[in-house]
């Protein structure tokens, strides 16, 4: 009974997984097969039960189905990228984890759980070949940079010392080729930098090409960057990467922390000398391309938690800089107000003067957890609903005012002397009572003048009995 009570459960609980969850025998035959897999494989479970494997998925064999690789080596398989074309003919990729299943040492079967990713592969392979399209002609490179990379050092506004130093270091990095590493919050600018060092660069005409590395899994991001080679996996295709086609130009590696450590050993294969061999292929590709990659913790940090490989942080580590938090560069708060009211008064056809001197004194209080781009978004959106000469308090939103009350709570919580007063109030108000209203005997308990504690009863308005 009990058995069964756990069976049924436990084929119920593998029904809500958001994850095809599949089981077979040793000879390859389906044991089991959730809804979620029948979502993505478009396979009722009923007929697929009792089925060999390489019935379900015809387009499968021995060797490049996972499931049948686990069985034949004993070995699991883990986060591994497979290609296959379902019974509709749809060409599905997934991401599988495929363990053997083992008694005394026997492999009795195997259990694989597959992550569809078939979207995000297909949207990673539309992008990569538009930009194959867009730097393919000699004649669309310039126009192709240009519209990638559109920030100069003019969109770098601010005069604190820090951000004044670090555009002119910038400025310094883009006459060279040496990798640079930014690293800073997220919100404080770093895409603005990197743009300005590109467009500042003898690259400016070649390819400018992004790649935030938290966005895709490693199976697809080493693909994206590095290429695929036809036969290399189960339908890989012919693909260059975004080192190929960045070749003359510069990539830009966002969140490089993210990019798993495997993969950032073959990042440092092309910054050593250049070259590039696509995933599955043997072929080797030099390539001129200048990397520049950010990280939004300190690097240090970063390769203390071991997201970053040590040997990659000092390749990289030519040119470094670390871009200050608005937090920490308030005195930029009033022009930068001013730059983002001119830019939307454009964008919006408004005409907005400023912001009040009351709201300058509530922005520079207030902690600016989203930097630079969280004081934009919050110009802009004032700007979408009011049409004001001059922005005030009443059209700040109701977070900001509630961060200045709080500021102002904690501030008279802090006060000493309210502290004080309060604390003699109360022992006064205990003596009394005690004393049942003697004021001298209250006076006593307390070691103070007589007049002095009818000063602070009269003071302080407390009830004598």
């Amino acid at each position: 009974m009990k058995d069964i009570f756990l069976k049924e459960n436990i084929e119920e609980i593998f029904n809500y997984l958001e994850e095809g969850l599949h089981m077979i025998d040793s000879s390859g035959k389906i044991l089991y097969y959730n809804d979620f897999a029948k979502r993505i494989d478009g396979v009722d479970p009923k007929k697929a039960v009792g089925r060999h494997l390489i019935e379900i998925y015809p387009s499968l064999d021995e060797n490049t189905s996972t499931l049948l690789t686990v069985i034949r080596t004993g070995e699991p398989i883990l986060r591994r990228e497979q290609t296959f074309v379902n019974y509709k003919g749809e060409k599905i990729t997934t991401i599988n984890s495929s363990i053997p299943i083992k008694s005394k040492g026997k492999i009795m079967g195997a259990i694989e759980i597959s992550k569809d990713i078939t979207q995000v592969r297909e949207l990673s392979e539309k992008i990569v070949d538009l930009q194959d399209k867009l730097y393919s002609s000699n004649d669309n490179k310039k126009e192709g940079s240009r519209e990638s990379a559109v920030y100069t050092f003019f969109d770098i506004v601010g005069n604190n010392d820090e951000i004044l130093r670090l555009k002119a270091l910038s400025r310094k990095a883009a006459q060279g080729d040496a990798p640079v590493l930014i690293s800073g919050d997220t919100g404080t600018g770093k895409e603005l930098f990197v743009h300005s060092i590109h467009n500042g660069s003898k690259r400016r005409h070649n390819p400018f090409i992004t790649q935030n590395c938290a966005a895709l899994p490693s199976n697809l991001l080493e693909g994206i960057l590095f290429g695929t080679t036809k036969g290399g996996f189960t339908g890989a295709e012919d693909r260059p990467g975004l080192f190929e086609l960045a070749n003359g130009g510069t990539i830009f590696l966002d969140e490089i922390n993210s990019m798993p450590l495997e993969l950032q050993s073959k990042l440092l294969r092309v910054l050593q000398d250049g070259n590039v061999r696509r995933v599955g292929g043997t072929k080797i590709k030099n390539v001129d391309v200048r990397i520049i990659a950010a990280t939004n913790i300190p690097p240090e940090d970063a390769v203390e938690r071991r997201q970053l490989r040590k040997d990659l942080y000092y390749r990289l580590n030519v040119i470094s800089f670390d871009i200050p938090p608005l937090r920490e560069r308030k005195d930029d708060i009033e022009i930068l107000c001013h730059h983002f009211i001119d830019k939307f008064n454009v964008r919006l056809g408004k005409n907005t003067k400023g912001i009040s001197k009351k709201v300058l004194s509530i922005f520079m209080d207030y902690p600016w957890e989203g930097n630079v781009r969280e004081l934009e978004h919050l110009i802009e959106g004032i700007m979408n609903i009011y049409d004001v000469e001059i922005i005030d308090v009443e059209h700040i939103p109701q977070k900001i005012k509630k961060n200045l009350a709080r500021k102002t709570r904690k501030k008279n919580d802090l006060n000493l002397n309210k502290i004080l007063e309060e604390t003699e109030k109360t022992y006064i108000a205990e003596a009394l009572k005690q004393t049942g209203g003697n004021i001298t005997h209250a006076a006593e308990i307390l070691s103070i003048p007589r007049q002095t504690l009818q000063y602070k009863i009269s003071k302080y308005e407390i009830k004598t009995l």
